[in-house]
């Protein structure tokens, strides 16, 4: 029979720390979460925002998610974990819920796409709009992969 005590425990991984976590999956993805949704920001703050309810809530999404990532990556970089199990659940239902609020901003900025298609300035619009949607389609997509992956590892 075998016994369930503490060397059963630590068979889980630790949590990286320090340059690790740009090497091990799902942390890996922050930094690219990071990258697209300010992407997202960018160029939505570049249009002329015609729809500003909409383009509203994709700048706050994106703005506050990219906030968020950017100090959990922090707090991974610098150790602030200790390796407690509580940071993977956080990690989770952070990501989760991001995934799920950047699905939503990123169906309301296509939405934004296709009116400012004969707009003012429709082709620079446009463009940028086109851009913003097809980063904050992959920003989800990043988050998503960072929320199913912890159960992964």
């Amino acid at each position: 029979m075998a016994s369930v005590g503490p060397s059963a425990a630590s068979t889980q991984p630790a949590l990286p720390s320090g340059p690790a976590v740009f090497k091990t999956i799902p942390y890996a993805f922050i930094l690219p979460e990071i990258v697209c949704g300010t992407w997202v920001w960018i160029l939505v703050a570049a249009t002329s925002v015609s729809l500003p309810l909409l383009q509203g809530w994709v700048m706050y999404v994106s703005l506050t998610s990219c906030l968020i990532s950017l100090l959990l990556l922090l707090s991974y970089l610098l150790g602030f974990h200790r390796n407690s199990e509580n940071w993977k659940v956080l990690d989770s239902l952070y990501h989760g819920t991001t995934a799920i609020l950047y699905m939503s901003a990123a169906v309301l900025q296509a939405n934004a796409t296709i009116n400012s298609e004969f707009g003012v300035n429709a082709p620079l619009n446009y463009q940028l709009n086109s851009a913003a949607s097809f980063f904050a389609f992959l920003t989800t997509f990043l988050y998503i992969l960072h929320a199913f992956s912890i159960y992964y590892q």
